[in-house]
C-alpha cells in the first residue's frame, strides 16, 4: 500500500495543530518548533510555520461553484463522508463550498465540500456512492 505525503504552510503550530487534530480527528507525528507531522486518513502531511505562504488560492469554475485552485483533500466512503460534513456543519466549520452532490446523473457523480483551515489552506473532502466512478470521464 502507498501513501502520499504533502507539505504546506501554515501560520501557527498550535491553531493547526486544534484545526486538524481536535476537529477532524488526525493524530501527530513527529514534530519540531516550526513544523508538525499529521496522520490524516493515513497519509502524512507535514505543516510548516511559514506565514508569508498562507491564504486562499484563487479559483476556477466547476459546476457552477468557485473550487480553490490549490486545494488537497480526501476521498471517504458515503457514510463517512456524511459523518464528516456532519461534525464540521455541527462546529461552524469555515466552509467554502457547503455539502452537496456534483455531477449529479453524469459519470463520476459524487459528495464534495470544501473547508479552509486556520491558515487559510483549502481542503476537499469528496465521496462517490461508486467508488469504480473515481477516475470515470
Amino acid at each position: 500500500m502507498y501513501s502520499f505525503h504533502l507539505a504546506f504552510a501554515v501560520n501557527d503550530i498550535e491553531e493547526t495543530r486544534t484545526f486538524y487534530v481536535d476537529l477532524l480527528g488526525c493524530h501527530v507525528g513527529r514534530e519540531a518548533e516550526k513544523w508538525i507531522d499529521l496522520n490524516f486518513y493515513g497519509h502524512q502531511i507535514s505543516a510548516h510555520v511559514k506565514p508569508e505562504e498562507t491564504g486562499l488560492a484563487s479559483g476556477n469554475t466547476v459546476d457552477g461553484k468557485t473550487v480553490p485552485t490549490r486545494h488537497f483533500g480526501i476521498i471517504l466512503g458515503w457514510d463517512e463522508w456524511r459523518a464528516v460534513a456532519d461534525k464540521l456543519i455541527a462546529a461552524d466549520a469555515n466552509f467554502i463550498i457547503e455539502p452537496y452532490l456534483r455531477f449529479e446523473g453524469e459519470a463520476g457523480e459524487q459528495g464534495t465540500f470544501f473547508i479552509t483551515d486556520p491558515s487559510g489552506n483549502a481542503l476537499e473532502f469528496k465521496t462517490f456512492k461508486d467508488m469504480t466512478q473515481v477516475f470515470a470521464t
